[in-house]
């Protein structure tokens, strides 16, 4: 996974997945409830051409961003990627 990038106040990774997946996005908790999430998903979308995410379904706090930021429940693992039992939302980019 690459860091595309990262401005000391969060980060934001991404792998190719039928369009542009943001795989990770990271907010410092010292600037959390500023922007700045906002503002590095808005880059992903406008210049790395983002439109899915995936969201672990026990995180509430994660879940009211993205979906404040425009995503959608678009499908449901019962597994993350390592098979552990902690579900995943994925989420789709409505247009």
């Amino acid at each position: 996974r690459d860091l595309v990038r990262s401005r000391g106040l969060g980060d934001v990774y991404k792998r190719q997945l039928n369009g542009s997946h943001i795989a990770m996005l990271f907010v410092r908790p010292e600037y959390r409830g500023r922007g700045c999430g906002r503002k590095l998903v808005e880059w992903a979308v406008a210049c790395q051409g983002a439109d899915s995410v995936d969201v672990n379904e026990q995180n509430p706090q994660a879940m009211g961003f993205y979906l404040r930021m425009g995503f959608a429940v678009a499908g449901r693992s019962e597994t993350d990627d390592a098979g552990r039992p902690f579900p995943i939302l994925h989420l789709r980019l409505e247009k």
